[in-house]
């Protein structure tokens, strides 16, 4: 779960959600990515294993709010990343890759032995699906890896920013992609562009949420909408 604090509660936007968020982001990127359709479909899945975490909020007692992908329980959290590999892989072995190279970018530098299993399990995994890649589609693993941080981070900037302010200390500065620092510019509460322009042109974007109090009881739903412009 994504969440961000409002007046009375909490914005809770769903990880799967906020994944195909992320996929919007990499279709319309001016240079597209090669090979397109598996490294689009690994953008957009790449949260499909929280699914099943999200349907519920798990409620943080001790911090009075609920628990996000941050610092959710690490083994649900572990084992939620390996089912959705594994969703992804069944569909693409090429998308599987960047999908194991994105979590295991993640867990490699905890010290817990679920982590460490998870680490040596992943990197069996990359290794078997890498033997199957033909010479092309290997070189292109490094860039499109970097390329679904970036549209990950992107979806995250929306999730994590109240529409119209640039206030997560992730995010100040911009993003990096291949050398290149890409700065986010509102120009009003519901227009958002990167400079400079990577889009092929401008487009529009929609995000459900949920709100919950600040006991966690339910207190509505609605849609973000955005216009990213050029």
């Amino acid at each position: 779960m994504i969440f961000r604090e409002t007046g009375r509660g909490f914005l809770l936007v769903e990880q799967h959600e906020h994944g195909l968020l992320s996929g919007e982001f990499a279709r319309r990127w001016r240079e597209e990515p090669r090979p397109y359709g598996p490294t689009v479909y690994a953008i957009a899945n790449h949260d499909a294993g929280w699914r099943t975490l999200d349907r519920e909020t798990l409620w943080n007692e001790e911090a009075g709010r609920p628990y996000s992908f941050v610092d959710y329980p690490l083994e649900p959290k572990l084992e939620a990343y390996r089912r959705g590999i594994d969703l992804v892989e069944e569909s693409s072995p090429y998308a599987g890759l960047l999908c194991s190279m994105h979590y295991h970018g993640f867990v490699r530098g905890l010290a817990e032995e679920p982590a460490a299993r998870f680490v040596a399990g992943e990197e069996r995994r990359q290794e078997r699906l890498r033997r199957a890649l033909g010479r092309e589609e290997l070189a292109s693993v490094r860039r499109n890896f970097l390329f679904l941080r970036l549209c990950d981070d992107l979806s995250l900037f929306v999730c994590l920013n109240e529409p119209g302010r640039n206030e997560h200390p992730w995010y100040r500065d911009g993003f990096r992609f291949l050398g290149e620092r890409l700065r986010p510019v509102w120009e009003d509460r519901r227009t958002l562009r990167l400079e400079p322009n990577p889009f092929r042109g401008p487009f529009g974007l929609r995000l459900p949420y949920r709100l919950v109090d600040r006991k966690g009881r339910p207190a509505g739903s609605g849609e973000i909408e955005l216009r990213v412009t050029c």
